[in-house]
Parts: structure tokens; sequence; C-alpha cells
């Protein structure tokens, strides 16, 4: 079992990524590492926690990077947290797996 297990779940054509979000960082970054602890994939964003500015920049980031359509991506859960449960539609879990681990660092 690989770490991402953990982190993305879901049916063939619609994943949900956990996610352990930094709000203020430096630059965006996706996936910037995993937290085993929290069983969640490490997102970096500049924008701040402030009017739902750090959740855009993470659909946006999310969506970016999985190559998928903003209009693909969702917050489902955590909207005001620092963990996340971010929908991602039009993609399978083996591919987003696969996607998502070709971009860990380390």
């Amino acid at each position: 079992m690989t770490s991402l297990d953990d982190a993305v779940t879901g049916p063939d054509n619609c994943v949900v990524l956990t996610l352990d979000v930094s709000a203020g960082s430096k630059k965006d970054s996706f996936p910037a590492g995993y937290n085993p602890w929290r069983h969640a994939l490490v997102c970096q964003v500049a924008a701040q926690a402030v009017g739902g500015k750090a959740n855009r920049a993470i659909v946006a980031l999310v969506a970016e990077t999985i190559g998928v359509p903003k209009s693909a991506v969702g917050i489902v859960a955590g909207a005001t947290s620092t963990i996340k449960r971010v929908e991602v539609r039009g993609i399978s879990r083996d591919q987003a797996i696969q996607r998502l681990s070709s971009l860990l660092p380390g």
C-alpha cells in the first residue's frame, strides 16, 4: 500500500483527495509532500485564508495539477479547516494516484 492509498479515495470517475493545507505560503505547491499522521497530501497556497481566497486557489491548483477543468473540482468538506476533502470529477482513482505519485517530492 502506497501512502497515497489513504489520501485518494473514490469510485471510477470521481476521486476525493484529503489535503493538509497551508495558506499564506511563499508559493503555490501541490503535491508538496505527504503527511502520514493525517493521511493527507500537503498543499501549499500563497493566498491567505480570508474570504475564500485560499479555497479558490486550492481548487485552481488541484485542477491544473491533475489536468481537469476548475469546474470539475470542489471542496466537499473542511472549507474552514486546514484538512480538506476535495472532489475531482472526470478522473479515476488509479489515474489520480499515478499523476500525483510522479509529482511527489523525494
